[in-house]
């Protein structure tokens, strides 16, 4: 047990690793050393910042929980304290359920561990924080919660309405960053295209995006989560004008079938989505999209799971995800439908469509071989350097993998290369410069 040591320990998403972050800069500043997602903990503090999106992330968070109780009833760990959205959202339940902990936060209120440690926040560094990601990029947080009520999402239960951070300070934290050796920013909120409304009384993603793009040192801007209905179009323009936007989408269309739109109270249709695919496409050549999609949601029909398939092929997603309906309580789905198709059907459905995402993706890597692309550089792993082209976000897209022949590749750098073999989801590259 390392006297004056904090290990930090982040569950979920790329948000509440910011969050992590700008705790763990506090901290630093208070005299403190801080591990993040060590192998190894051997501090006399722990702090876990938990997920509590969907069961799974759940029972992750509270197995991890535990594990830490278990080394604090050992000896081997002080005192426990657990944040995020998991105790945001079950917060009694959770000291009533595990006593071991010293103290539980939600997702907002993290900074009073500072002063119950006895320490101070320093609110001069507020837009600070401690990078736990390679430092040629980081994310970058532009608001949080959301005002959409998806019938099967707790995101609005837990977090909250939307609240979008001042322009000002986001292009201030982005300033600094670059200052520090960020290059590549993903763009992260829970609902990007809301950005604004609340404080502009409008869409300000397209300006905030292009202000980015014009701070000297800003490579890449990568945009993650959006939200079909309402998408702003200017954003298009945005896209294709400044290079250093990546051709990149994520956006969330969770399903196709009219059906299963209307009782997810997603507030589009199928005509309006295959439209908004179409313009992607049209008005941003070379655009690659990621998605995610949803099966077995109450009510879904074969007839409904057939139409999202045909999309899928339709569509043919440079990057797709998916997952089977899991009840969360306190939602709209789960107040208003029963949980109808069996487990058995979800997983079938599940494997159906990931089977032909595969067969797509394999086809699209193939179809870059010869091909030329920018890549940076991540790391080196055995006897690759691993990098990204601009098509790839970082831990959940595909890697470009280019042998190492001797040439020294300095990680975060950029490179010129050429494909020359690919798998599903890999390229393996030649450098050309």
């Amino acid at each position: 047990m390392r006297k004056n040591t904090i290990d930090i320990i982040t569950l979920g998403c790329s948000k509440n690793l910011v969050d992590s972050e700008k705790l763990m800069k506090q901290l630093e500043l208070n005299g403190y050393r801080v591990t993040h997602d060590s192998e190894n903990p051997q501090g006399e503090i722990a702090v876990i910042n938990t997920c509590g999106f969907i069961g799974d992330a759940k029972e992750e968070s509270v197995n991890m929980i535990l594990e830490f109780c278990q080394a604090k009833e050992e000896g081997r760990l002080k005192k426990l304290y657990v944040m995020g959205c998991l105790s945001e959202r079950y917060l009694k339940d959770l000291q009533v359920e595990i006593p071991q902990v010293d103290k539980f936060y939600g997702k907002f209120n993290w900074n009073e561990l500072l002063a119950d440690l006895g320490k101070t926040y320093h609110s001069e560094y507020a837009i600070e924080r401690y990078l736990t990601t390679p430092k040629h990029y980081a994310y970058l947080k532009i608001s949080e919660g959301c005002d959409r009520k998806c019938a099967y999402c707790a995101i609005p239960i837990i977090t909250g309405k939307h609240v979008s951070r001042p322009m000002e300070e986001i292009l201030d934290e982005v300033r600094l960053l670059v200052a520090q050796g960020v290059k590549e920013f993903q763009v992260i909120a829970q609902e990007l295209t809301y950005y604004g409304i609340d404080l502009y009384k409008k869409q300000m993603l397209p300006q905030l995006i292009e202000q980015m793009a014009e701070i000297p040192g800003v490579k890449w801007i990568r945009l993650h989560y959006a939200y079909p209905a309402h998408f702003p179009q200017d954003l298009f323009r945005v896209m294709r004008e400044h290079s250093n936007v990546c051709k990149y989408m994520d956006i969330a269309l969770q399903h196709i079938s009219d059906n299963m739109l209307q009782r997810m109270r997603r507030h589009v249709t199928k005509e309006e989505t295959y439209a908004l695919i179409e313009q992607f496409r049209h008005e941003v050549p070379g655009i690659h999209l990621r998605t995610t999609l949803m099966v077995g949601f109450p009510g879904e029909t074969e007839q409904d799971f057939e139409e999202l398939k045909e999309f899928v092929r339709h569509a043919r997603f440079e990057r797709m995800g998916a997952f089977a309906y899991s009840e969360e309580e306190g939602t709209y789905s789960a107040r208003h439908y029963k949980d109808d198709v069996a487990e058995e059907v979800k997983q079938r459905r599940l494997d159906e469509l990931m089977a032909i995402q595969q067969e797509i993706s394999n086809e699209q890597c193939h179809a870059k071989i010869g091909k030329e692309f920018q890549i940076i550089i991540d790391r080196r792993e055995g006897e690759y350097y691993v990098g990204r082209t601009e098509f790839d976000s970082p831990e959940v897209d595909p890697e470009v993998l280019v042998k190492d022949e001797g040439k020294i590749l300095h990680i975060g750098s950029f490179h010129r290369v050429k494909v020359y073999d690919a798998d599903d989801f890999d390229l393996y590259a030649e450098i050309i410069s």
